[in-house]
């Protein structure tokens, strides 16, 4: 039934694209520049931990595609985490945040890190008492906001920075709106690839992903990343729904920056691009897809890495 379901979905994804393409150019969301300069800040602040060691930006590098590289985030007091990071850039695209989906806004998915015992281990009540016995942070929530320092808006300011780090005017969004010289033969042949072979079922949109669940591991019964008794089945989209049918479910990850994130997948087994396409052929499309087809996807999407707006990730 499931290897029906991946296919009629396929089917239909491939049909659609035969009329328009299945991938968009991104269009970024607007943002209150004060606010996303308050979340800007925030989100590289320490403080905001219980050891004043570890910031948002510990595990998402804006130098770096949003990420640490790292398989599995470190943070207060050297601790370890269980899930790989994905990038924070793009992130306002996605329709859930986190890998099961678990926030629904971007605001909400604050709450995550900040509170977890393996990330920031604060509590709100910390934040705020720290917060509000800094001046110049007292000063600047009670300018943008009427009433200054609450966990609403630390929320809202943080997400309002997140939300100006969406990548816009990618070469192959130039492609997509009639630049047609913006990428060259062998990327457009690698875009080709992407949609023959069937990627786009669940890649697609503005953020090539990110809009859908799927589970891992459609086309083996033994894949080695869907271990049933592996401590990160507790937080695939089962943990949220208690379906048994969201085992090994995950949000689909955005791959507008895959060139720039490695390791790759949930648990950050892949350790290059490479691996991670040639898995994907054959766990969720039942193919197996030559090296030289590989390498022609992996020029596609790097095609798909935006420009930031303005000076908003300086």
């Amino acid at each position: 039934m499931r290897v029906l379901l991946a296919l009629c979905t396929l089917i239909f994804v491939i049909s659609v694209a035969k009329a328009s393409e299945p991938i968009l150019p991104v269009v970024a969301p607007s943002v209150d520049e004060g606010q996303a300069a308050l979340g800007k800040q925030l989100f590289h602040d320490p403080k905001l931990s219980s050891d004043g060691q570890i910031s948002c930006a510990s595990c998402h590098d804006l130098d770096a595609g949003g990420v640490d590289g790292l398989q599995f985030s470190v943070g207060v007091l050297g601790k370890e985490g269980v899930m790989n990071a994905p990038t924070v850039f793009n992130s306002a695209l996605n329709f859930r945040q986190f890998w099961n989906g678990r926030a629904n806004t971007l605001e909400e998915q604050v709450n995550g890190p900040l509170t977890n015992p393996v990330e920031m281990d604060n509590t709100w009540d910390a934040v705020l008492t720290y917060l509000r016995q800094d001046d110049d942070y007292n000063k600047t929530f009670s300018t943008l906001y009427d009433d200054g320092v609450t966990a609403d808006n630390v929320r809202h300011s943080i997400a309002e920075f997140e939300r100006s780090l969406t990548l816009t005017n990618a070469r192959f969004d130039q492609y997509l709106q009639g630049i047609s010289y913006a990428i060259t033969d062998e990327e457009k042949h690698g875009y080709a690839l992407f949609k023959s072979y069937g990627c786009v079922a669940c890649h697609q949109g503005m953020a090539v992903g990110g809009n859908l669940f799927q589970e891992m591991g459609i086309f083996t019964e033994n894949n080695v990343l869907l271990q049933e008794e592996h401590e990160l089945g507790v937080f695939d989209r089962y943990a949220e729904t208690n379906n048994p049918k969201d085992k090994h479910v995950f949000k689909v990850p955005s791959l507008r920056l895959v060139t720039l994130t490695a390791p790759y997948f949930h648990d950050g087994s892949a350790q290059t691009l490479f691996e991670a396409i040639q898995l994907m052929g054959e766990y969720q499309l039942g193919r197996v897809i030559p090296d030289a087809d590989i390498h022609k996807i992996e020029a596609f999407l790097a095609t798909l890495v935006g420009k930031p707006q303005g000076d908003s990730v300086e």
